[in-house]
């Protein structure tokens, strides 16, 4: 028996760095999930790797009302509940820099995929969580969200900052009705995002690495464990909270090399 047997799962960004490797790791605990994603091709191939039975694609775009709850609603008639929300879908493009040269469009872009996104998914989880009497939300914010970045990207910090206040005030407001919601902080991830920064200026991600006292990027495996802690029953006294997996970073005033 895994630690979230038998629940369902549904995971934004689920074909690709922390999403995918918390969809396999959900499967792997037992759990059904729904992975929701603009990646149709990746999408078939993670529900070839779990099976049918076990995982379900919806092709969604995250910023569109329709299509989340189309999501959502998908989880509850396919498996007959909606236990656990992993809202994690997220970008963070480089034309996000530094107030002076961020355009509104690229600031507009950023807050609908990163926080609006969010505002979208809890509001069609929480129903069927409400009815169950029971559920378990994480959003993903970042360690951006409660300190200064290194490197400037405007609008992804003030995204992630709505990110973990919304969560905060959702975790507070349905914590009696039995609905749990946490902001996971991850530091920097090697993920596809951290590779592509790498690969564009390799300058600007190596100023992430200086900071974290561990001397590393966290795994996206890592951080899917984080998720799991928070969705299964082990965290069953923990809402409200802003859950830094980060190697350190937050917590460093000066990092030694």
């Amino acid at each position: 028996m895994g630690r979230i047997q038998d629940r369902v799962a549904v995971v934004t960004g689920g074909c690709s760095g922390i999403g995918l490797a918390t969809v396999r790791r959900f499967a792997a605990e037992g759990a059904k999930v729904v992975v929701g994603d603009i990646d149709d091709t990746a999408g078939k191939a993670v529900v070839d790797e779990l099976g049918a039975e076990v995982a379900t694609y919806v092709h969604v775009d995250v910023t569109s009302k329709d299509e989340v709850d189309a999501l959502f609603q998908t989880a509850k008639d396919t498996y007959g509940s909606v236990d656990i929300a992993f809202n994690n879908a997220g970008i963070s493009p480089p034309e996000d820099d530094s107030i002076l040269d961020t355009d509104l469009d690229a600031w507009r872009r950023v807050q609908e995929v990163n926080l609006t996104s969010v505002y979208l998914c809890c509001k069609a989880a929480l129903p069927h969580m409400l009815e169950q009497g029971r559920g378990s939300i994480i959003n993903t914010a970042s360690f951006v969200a409660v300190m200064g970045a290194a490197t400037s990207q405007i609008s992804y910090s003030a995204s992630k900052g709505g990110v973990l206040s919304m969560s905060r005030e959702l975790g507070v407001q349905f914590a009696r009705q039995g609905v749990r919601v946490n902001a996971l902080c991850p530091g920097p991830v090697n993920t596809p995002l951290l590779k592509e920064l790498f690969a564009k200026d390799p300058e600007r991600a190596a100023r992430r690495l200086v900071h974290v006292p561990m001397g590393r990027f966290g795994e996206p495996e890592e951080i899917a464990s984080a998720v799991l802690f928070l969705a299964s029953d082990d965290a069953s006294f923990i809402t409200a909270n802003t859950f830094l997996v980060d190697g350190g970073i937050s917590g460093a005033y000066v990092t030694p090399l």
